[in-house]
């Protein structure tokens, strides 16, 4: 189940390309933010994902051609 988590979350990152917070994400999937946060440590691990602080937020890319 948690690789399933992991593609959703991919999956939705490389649909919107101007980056998500994790409360974004959680939000839109309907899941909870911890269980967000694990899918992009995973992601972030497997240098799928790129990150970018924006003041408070920080907003989770999915990188090119990483998919």
């Amino acid at each position: 189940m948690r690789t399933e988590k992991r593609a959703l979350v991919e999956e939705l990152l490389a649909k919107n390309r101007d980056g998500l917070t994790i409360t974004e994400i959680a939000s839109i999937l309907k899941i909870s933010r911890n269980t967000v946060a694990v899918a992009l440590a995973e992601l972030r691990g497997a240098d799928k994902i790129r990150l970018r602080d924006v003041g408070m937020a920080k907003l989770h890319y999915l990188k090119e051609g990483k998919r």
